[in-house]
């Protein structure tokens, strides 16, 4: 894997993944963990399986349902459940995502970007 260059391309396993000037992917079939991992990278995170459970809850909720892209507050409710977190607060979820994590999950899960104002 190498970083974006300047253009917001990514190169995974000798593919060349194209990003728009947000670091979106253009094709969300491109997404895989592999380019997840890279978008990361390129962001200086490190994904951990919380992280993973994020993007796939973004992936589901976007291709299963309606192209839905839950705000920060959903998924909050949702990884409560998930991990049996009741304390959890959305301060947790922005130590993974200190760039929103309903946007840059979004962004890591390969979805289009969300032109909804606020996370929260």
């Amino acid at each position: 894997m190498s970083t974006a260059d300047e253009s917001k391309t990514l190169t995974v396993k000798g593919r060349e993944i194209k990003r728009d000037k947000n670091g979106y992917l253009l094709n969300p079939l491109d997404w895989s963990q592999e380019v997840a991992e890279a978008i990361a990278q390129d962001e200086g995170l490190t994904i951990t399986p919380k992280h993973m459970d994020i993007i796939v809850h973004l992936r589901d909720r976007f291709f299963n349902f309606n192209e839905e892209q839950p705000n920060t507050r959903k998924i909050v409710k949702a990884m409560q459940e998930q991990w049996n977190e009741g304390d959890l607060s959305a301060k947790d979820l922005y130590d993974l995502f200190p760039q929103d994590p309903s946007k840059q999950g979004g962004r890591f899960a390969g979805l289009p970007e969300s032109r909804r104002k606020g996370g929260y």
